[in-house]
């Protein structure tokens, strides 16, 4: 399997490395081929997604990576060990955050947000999932704060980039008076029952002190896209993408 991945790049940080796992190759009627990166995942094989993860690595260069049993919550790591790609996660968070170089960070979804960060420094990074419980716990805010504290720094020196996730036109949600709450109700189109997820986390990181113009997103709707991204709303037994940031050694 050929590894497919989007890289960015933070402005002004080429020390700063950012890729986006895309599927490559989908097989028919499989929804976890093309790549999953999650031993979690019901139908596909430890075999075949340790294949992936190393074919993943090697395509970045690394020897491995960080990585949570994510949860939904909104609870941040600090310097977590990275681990080689045949190993599975037994941490469980939703967040990292680290000033080590060579540790990079890693967020596993299927339509939920992963939020990368650096610091304009260049030496502090996190990785965030966000999925619509992590935005409603305004876990992006409560990360922000919790990743400057630690390391001392001012949140509008930070930059923000969200990767593939649910766009606007396809979060449905039509228990938003049970799952939402009117504090949401900007972001919530009542006609089709459609949460702009992007926009909120937008507003949620310039809440936490982000500018506004160190915010980027790469507007790839998981849904909409089945065969470039993997997607629970797509298919319930969807496997799981990378998001990825790191800093290169000194």
């Amino acid at each position: 399997m050929s590894v497919t991945v989007l890289r960015f790049a933070f402005p002004g940080l080429p020390h700063i490395g950012c890729a986006f796992q895309l599927r490559s190759c989908p097989v028919p009627d499989d929804p976890a081929s093309g790549g999953n990166v999650s031993f979690a995942v019901t139908g596909d094989s430890p075999e075949r997604v340790t294949r992936s993860r190393r074919e993943l690595a090697a395509c970045l260069q690394l020897d491995g990576w960080a990585e949570l049993r994510q949860v939904h919550g909104d609870t941040l790591v600090f310097d977590p060990a990275p681990l080689p790609p045949d190993r599975e996660a037994v941490t469980e968070g939703d967040g990292m955050a680290t000033d080590k170089a060579n540790v990079p960070l890693c967020i596993k979804t299927a339509d939920c947000q992963p939020i990368l960060l650096a610091h304009a420094g260049g030496r502090h990074i996190a990785a965030l999932h966000v999925g619509w419980r992590g935005n409603r716990c305004e876990f992006p805010q409560s990360a922000v704060r919790r990743f400057c504290e630690r390391y001392g720094l001012d949140p509008r020196d930070l930059l923000a980039v969200r990767g593939p996730s649910l766009g606007p036109a396809r979060a449905e949600f039509i228990h938003f008076e049970r799952e939402w709450g009117d504090d949401f109700r900007p972001w919530f189109d009542a006609r089709d029952r459609t949460m702009d997820l992007w926009g909120l986390t937008r507003h949620q990181l310039v809440q936490a002190g982000l500018s506004p113009r160190r915010i980027f997103g790469v507007d790839i709707c998981t849904a909409d896209n089945p065969r470039l991204c993997f997607s629970h709303r797509h298919h319930a037994a969807s496997g799981r993408q990378a998001s990825l940031v790191w800093r290169h050694g000194d």
